[in-house]
């Protein structure tokens, strides 16, 4: 089996850290705040300790794959029909979501600085360098996401403990404001995220040893800390109300830093953060793609098959009106995503309980030669 790179279950973590905790850090929190309010925490919570056995189907079915790649095992599994048919339909939702990825932080970099910079400019800027990443190999993503990881969670750690002095704990009170309902509702918004977990069974031949489920337990808790952090700060800081008007929360938590008596808006630091997040984010998405098809570390076809077509879903997604996008973004996409993953992982395990094909007929075989000499005697 040949692989491009192998990489430590540390570096799996940190990956996870930056391509999932982008969209736990920033897209979830505005329809939680919305439709949750001051008891989103809770939501949160739930749903991680929901998914938490869910993660055991997950380790199940990368132990009964046995690391290989996952469109080989299902070749075996169910064929080449069936097993293109869900890869090419994995393939497509991994693009539109990174083109909702690259088109929210488009948005949020027109509305904060870069308000007369065309979209269109951004956007293949953007992308190229993506592609310019995703061509070369899993080692040097992992290399590249490493390094900007250190100064993401230094610059996070930085505004929450600087923003102590503005935060009111209080505000998260009174509990279960408008009863279990809606936290039972918003359960689906962290949900989306913590299920992307799934994505890594289609890199598992990358890595240097099998997970366990503490690894996937800490990939959990580390999620939920990612969104629990934003999330509380945002109502702690601003209150809930407030919180739920604002587009950008974890942005807006960036406001209020200040460097002593002189030095104010540190929020440049934050456009660090969210743009080398998305570049990991939209980076790695497309490269599981490219393994999906084949196509890596051959940068002809990547260049050639996926270059033209993801920049075509992502002149969709870009032509559609604000409004409509944000409110997509914001729940459709969002409830998409965990119900496909979740359906196809529970479809995963059942396939993995199903013997190989090639072993049916490789047994049948012996007992139809059997049969012959027996006849022939």
């Amino acid at each position: 089996m040949h692989k491009i790179g192998q990489i430590g279950i540390l570096h799996v973590i940190f990956l996870v850290m930056t391509f999932i905790g982008l969209k736990n850090h920033v897209t979830i929190l505005p329809p939680i705040l919305d439709h949750v309010k001051r008891d989103g925490w809770m939501s949160v919570i739930l749903a991680a300790i929901l998914m938490f056995p869910w993660l055991f189907l997950v380790l199940f079915i990368h132990n009964k794959t046995k690391q290989q790649p996952l469109k080989e095992w299902l070749m075996q599994k169910i064929g080449k029909f069936g097993s293109s048919i869900l890869l090419y339909s994995v393939v497509v939702l991994i693009f539109i979501i990174a083109a909702f990825s690259m088109r929210e932080t488009l948005l949020w970099m027109n509305a904060t600085f870069l308000a007369k910079t065309p979209e269109l400019a951004l956007l293949i800027v953007y992308v190229i360098l993506c592609f310019l990443l995703i061509s070369t190999n899993m080692t040097t993503i992992v290399i590249v996401n490493t390094f900007v990881l250190l100064f993401v969670v230094i610059f996070g750690f930085y505004v929450a403990i600087v923003n102590i002095q503005v935060k009111d704990y209080s505000l998260i009170q009174p509990f279960l404001e408008h009863g279990i309902s809606p936290v039972m509702k918003g359960f689906v918004y962290p949900a989306s995220g913590f299920i992307e977990i799934f994505l890594l069974l289609f890199i598992q031949h990358h890595f240097k040893s099998k997970l366990t489920w503490y690894h996937l337990a800490i990939m959990l808790f580390i999620l939920t800390g990612l969104t629990l952090g934003p999330l509380l700060g945002a109502i702690v800081e601003f209150g809930p109300e407030e919180a739920a008007r604002q587009r950008y929360p974890a942005y807006e938590e960036w406001g209020l830093v200040t460097l002593g008596r002189f030095i104010e808006h540190m929020d440049f630091l934050s456009i660090y953060q969210w743009l080398t997040g998305t570049f990991i984010r939209v980076s790695l998405l497309l490269f599981i793609a490219s393994d999906i098809l084949n196509f890596t570390g051959q940068r002809k076809k990547i260049w050639n098959f996926m270059f033209f077509p993801f920049l075509f879903i992502c002149l969709i997604v870009i032509s559609l009106e604000n409004s409509l996008f944000i409110h997509l973004n914001g729940n459709e996409m969002l409830i998409i995503t965990f119900l496909f993953f979740f359906s196809l992982s529970l479809l995963l395990g059942i396939i993995a309980l199903v013997p190989n094909r090639n072993k049916n007929k490789n047994a049948q075989r012996p007992q139809k030669n059997k049969n012959k000499e027996s006849s022939e005697s």
